[in-house]
């Protein structure tokens, strides 16, 4: 268990950070099989900036991994990160990567309650406007 309640989840020899990332790669999987998207990989590392020597002292390489990499079928590629929270550390990376690759990166949770799949920013909206509406009531 992570210190955020996930639960990494083995499947097809692959470990995952939590189940809903799991159940994710279920989806790709199906999406591939009824050719919804090209392909997709798992995991893919992307060099955020490279290592590099200052006054003596060697400093190591910034990467980030994301959970997936879908190619769809027009060729194009979306990064995908399952996520329930950012962290400053992940936006921090975030924005590394927006400088550095001009792929598109996609924050996704899972709410049974909005419909399934949902990018992480239309969830957070979503809750202020319902949090909103309750309050008026």
């Amino acid at each position: 268990m992570s210190k955020y309640n996930a639960k990494k989840t083995e499947l097809d020899g692959y470990v995952f950070d939590s189940q809903v990332e799991a159940k994710y790669y279920i989806q790709l999987k199906w999406l591939k099989t009824n050719k919804q998207i090209k392909g997709f990989e798992i995991q893919p590392k992307f060099l955020l900036q490279e290592s590099f020597k200052k006054d003596g002292k060697t400093h190591r390489k910034i990467e980030y991994i994301a959970d997936f990499k879908v190619i769809n079928l027009d060729g194009s590629i979306e990064i995908i990160d399952i996520k329930g929270m950012t962290t400053p550390l992940f936006q921090l990376k975030q924005k590394l990567f927006h400088f550095r690759y001009p792929h598109k990166l996609k924050l996704l949770t899972y709410s049974v309650k909005w419909g399934g799949w949902i990018e992480l920013d239309e969830l957070s909206k979503l809750r202020k406007q319902a949090k909103k509406a309750k309050g008026k009531n």
